[in-house]
């Protein structure tokens, strides 16, 4: 018998009990879209979180007190703790490491801004200088940065992000307007681009100003909440991250780690870190759709020793007029493998469909890889799940087979 005659007496098979073939295949399709849609999750998923990360600067660094200790000035340290916190002075002191690129103090508070009848609560207001906007990737979408001359002169101008841009002035033009900062008068000079959300907060609903305008204004010349330092090259951040901790253990009396009154993240690290974490987290997801996948292949087990037992005398009778056991396995193998075929065909269509959609706050994006392995698997399930059904039937002995009833 030809492959052409087996296919033939396999898909009469199929459609002679074509609500059983119907279910079988949709276990198939639930298993393969499910494998697609959600391996795409996860890697939407990375693929945010590593835009966000990208979105502070892959090449800067963040310093922080840790509250073990607090800082002291640049002139220098030699006791074991100090009573000041990070200061303008430390910052120009890190500024002399080598590969840095620009070093930005940082001082942060929440503010209500307004603008005629409406109000922006909450708003993180930033007071830095305009080093900031490059070392933490913030480009300029409308109007200017503020300048250094804006710093020393302490200038009331501020940057607004797209949110707090968007609640003030709807879609009017904010550059030039007159914005107040807690009763304060601000004059708006550019627009940030957008960079939407990271985790809980959302970049966009933000304002920046000079620091030395902040400090005089709103916050007082106190500590900074911390220092934004910007390597020359992101191939040089482990080597910078080093240099400046070495400039405050030795302005802060460090001897070890244990007693270090400062952190430095680096962002470059958190990357490779939540990479790793979300690569993770999406072999997870698979496995987990994989199971179902599994369980489409028992159903096909299942619905095949069914089909073989309702068609034990057609064996028999086939097999009387001279049918070989080989084309009795090829056609119950082709039945199986078809279900399975047309089961994976149609959960491809499912899950790229389902990538379309928004799915826990996460915008799935399909990985071909995943489509491809899901489809063979679902093949290979067809004929491992088919092949024990299809060796009992080829199997049976046509007298056996006639006399069943």
């Amino acid at each position: 018998m030809s492959p052409a005659q087996i296919l033939r007496f396999a898909l009469a098979g199929l459609f002679a009990n074509k609500l059983r073939s119907a279910l079988t295949t949709l276990g198939i399709l639930i298993g393969v879209g499910s494998v697609i849609l959600l391996v795409a999750v996860g890697n939407g998923s990375s693929q945010a979180i590593e835009a966000n990360l990208n979105s502070l600067g892959t090449n800067s660094l963040t310093v922080l007190h840790t509250g073990a200790g607090l800082f002291g000035s640049a002139s220098g340290n030699t006791g074991a703790q100090s009573t000041a916190n990070l200061t303008v002075a430390d910052a120009r002191a890190l500024s002399q490491a080598a590969g840095v690129a620009s070093v930005s103090p940082v001082v942060s508070t929440s503010e209500t801004l307004t603008y005629g009848g409406n109000s922006d609560t909450g708003t993180s207001l930033t007071g830095t200088y305009p080093s900031y906007f490059q070392a933490t990737n913030s480009p300029i979408g409308q109007g200017s940065y503020i300048t250094d001359d804006d710093v020393t002169s302490a200038r009331k101008v501020l940057v607004l992000g797209t949110t707090t841009a968007s609640d003030l002035f709807g879609t009017a033009n904010p550059v030039g307007q007159s914005v107040d900062v807690a009763g304060v008068p601000f004059t708006v000079v550019g627009v940030l681009k957008e960079k939407g959300a990271s985790g809980l907060q959302n970049a966009d609903n933000s304002a920046i100003a000079p620091l030395s305008t902040v400090q005089e204004t709103l916050t007082g010349y106190g500590s900074l909440n911390d220092i934004v330092v910007e390597a020359q090259t992101p191939a040089e951040v482990n080597a910078v991250q080093s240099e400046i901790t070495s400039i405050l253990d030795r302005l802060e009396g460090v001897s070890s780690t244990s007693n270090a009154n400062f952190e430095v993240l680096n962002q470059a690290s958190l990357l490779a870190a939540s990479t790793s974490t979300s690569h993770t987290f999406t072999v997870l997801l698979g496995a987990v759709a994989a199971i179902s996948l599994l369980v489409g292949g028992i159903g096909i087990t299942n619905i095949m020793l069914v089909t073989v037992t309702e068609r034990t005398r057609e064996i028999g009778i086939r097999k009387a007029i001279g049918a070989q056991p080989g084309v009795i396995l090829a056609q119950f193998l082709a039945e199986a493998t078809l279900l399975s075929v047309i089961g994976g065909a149609l959960g491809i269509v499912a899950g790229l469909v389902g990538t379309n959609f928004t799915i826990v706050g996460v915008k799935p994006v399909a990985v071909p890889a995943s489509i491809a392995l899901a489809f063979g698997v679902s093949v290979v399930i067809g004929l491992f799940f088919g092949g024990y059904p299809a060796n009992r039937a080829a199997g049976m002995r046509p007298v056996d087979a006639l006399r069943y009833e």
